[in-house]
């Protein structure tokens, strides 16, 4: 199966305005992006470098006015499926060393502030499993709530309102894997079955020698998938980052699926 995706942004910035954008499907082994295709307004400065972990490319800009942006690109998702149950983790000595910081607290995600929780809720499990109760107990415990969190909300706010949307779900599940000494990222994703159609964000777990991408909100499933970015959390892989006030004009996502 095949993801038509097009994504339109509009935003009005107050003058010459720095923009970090990362909205394009990243080119790597697990998903062929068949062709993509881009337009941006006129540009003081462009400058395409990668993504953290060399995953996706961002894409500085400088420019003043109107930022509008049109992506469109079709993308066959080719990532290895496993149960997540059946997968082992890895004790923490003897982790590649690209995966550790994964295991440390980040700024919306204070894993360090779980330890206890974690121990006491799902101590008695073990890689994957122990994965997979925590995805479902985020699952259980949250309620998918637009409005109900904003850019500031850390895991430890999401774990006492009970409340949230995609971002901070995956923000749970992050703090309480890492907490639990299983690496944990944030991926910035597009996906089927997101509703409303929009940026899509989950966990993306390290077991099994390999990364697992894992949704709490239950909306989307990794065949079905195609990753933008990772990061720590969310700060690391926004769709748009400015370095001065910007307003949104008209922002649009869309995928569907092709055979």
């Amino acid at each position: 199966m095949k993801l038509a995706i097009t994504t339109r942004l509009e935003y009005s910035l107050p003058g010459p305005t720095d923009v970090l954008l990362q909205l394009e499907a990243a080119m790597i082994p697990e998903q062929v992006v068949h062709h993509a295709h881009i337009d941006l307004p006129p540009l003081d400065h462009f400058a395409r470098l990668p993504g953290h972990d060399d995953i996706g490319d961002r894409l500085w800009l400088h420019l003043s006015g109107t930022l509008t942006v049109e992506y469109r690109a079709m993308v066959e998702p080719q990532r290895l499926i496993a149960p997540l149950g059946e997968l082992a983790a890895l004790p923490p000595h003897l982790l590649p060393a690209e995966t550790v910081d994964y295991l440390l607290p980040s700024r919306f995600c204070p894993s360090d502030r779980f330890q206890d929780f974690v121990l006491e809720r799902f101590g008695a499990l073990a890689g994957g499993g122990k994965v997979a109760a925590i995805r479902d107990w985020v699952a259980g415990h949250m309620d998918y709530v637009p409005g109900a969190s904003d850019p500031q909300t850390t895991a430890a706010d999401s774990f006492r309102s009970g409340q949230g949307v995609c971002r901070d779900y995956a923000h749970l599940v992050i703090s309480l894997c890492r907490a639990a000494a299983i690496p944990a990222r944030f991926a910035s994703v597009y996906a089927l079955g997101v509703d409303p159609q929009d940026f899509h964000a989950v966990a993306e777990v390290f077991l099994d020698g390999a990364w697992h991408l894992v949704d709490a909100t239950e909306m989307s499933r990794p065949e079905s998938t195609a990753k933008i970015g990772v990061g720590p959390d969310a700060a690391g892989v926004a769709f748009l980052t400015s370095y001065a006030p910007v307003e949104m004009v008209n922002q649009s996502v869309e995928v569907s699926a092709v055979d």
